[in-house]
């Protein structure tokens, strides 16, 4: 039976991709490691930050690695406060949606600027709770995540839907036993393998259809 929803944050609800990549790659850049758009979407994205810098980064000490990860932070909120957040139309209406079908909604997202994001946007009112990275202690594919979401909203795995559009974010999701809809933005959908069905935007699911993922 379906009764909630768990939804990622950064390219599923809001387009914080390309804040993210370029704060990632200015970091990375002061250490002179070259960084494209496939390590971030194959080594960071969807990650604690930390954990995203021990990927790139080998070698350093954990106060090193802790203030690198804490440069990148601030090169993503100066980003976020000079070109603002966009959000998806179509993944609100979809939440919208749902909570008219009385699914209960959760926000999952391995970013300690979940909540901050979700206020700013004006989305935090949407949702039933909030988990983000200053809550967790193990990051995807560990399904910690997704676990704490379900039960914040009173739902058992088996009842809830995860949306992602990471590679670590589907494993997770799959980790905790949960249905699947990858988000593919980027027209590489084998990286989401696994996911119960993938689309390019949530403009292409419905509850009706999510409903149908439950009865297989």
């Amino acid at each position: 039976m379906f009764k909630g929803a768990i939804f990622d944050l950064d390219g599923v609800i809001v387009n914080t991709v390309p804040l993210h990549f370029e704060a990632w790659k200015k970091m990375f850049s002061e250490y002179k490691v070259k960084f494209d758009f496939q390590d971030y979407k194959a080594k960071v994205d969807g990650i604690p930050r930390y954990d995203g810098t021990k990927a790139i980064l080998k070698g350093l000490s954990e106060k090193e690695i802790k203030e690198a990860g804490d440069r990148k932070q601030k090169f993503y909120l100066e980003s976020i406060e000079k070109n603002g957040v966009e959000v998806y139309d179509s993944s609100v209406e979809l939440i919208k949606e749902l909570k008219y079908n009385n699914i209960k909604i959760a926000y999952a997202s391995a970013s300690r600027n979940c909540r901050k994001i979700l206020e700013k946007t004006g989305l935090s009112g949407l949702g039933d709770a909030i988990i983000d990275g200053n809550i967790i202690t193990r990051g995807k594919p560990d399904p910690q995540i997704f676990l704490m979401a379900a039960e914040q909203i009173n739902c058992k795995p088996a009842e809830c839907v995860v949306f992602e559009d990471a590679v670590l974010g589907v494993q997770a999701a799959i980790n905790a036993k949960m249905v699947c809809v990858g988000i593919d933005r980027y027209q590489n959908s084998l990286r989401l393998v696994g996911a119960n069905i993938i689309v390019e935007d949530l403009s292409g699911i419905s509850y009706t259809q999510i409903l149908k993922l439950f009865a297989k």
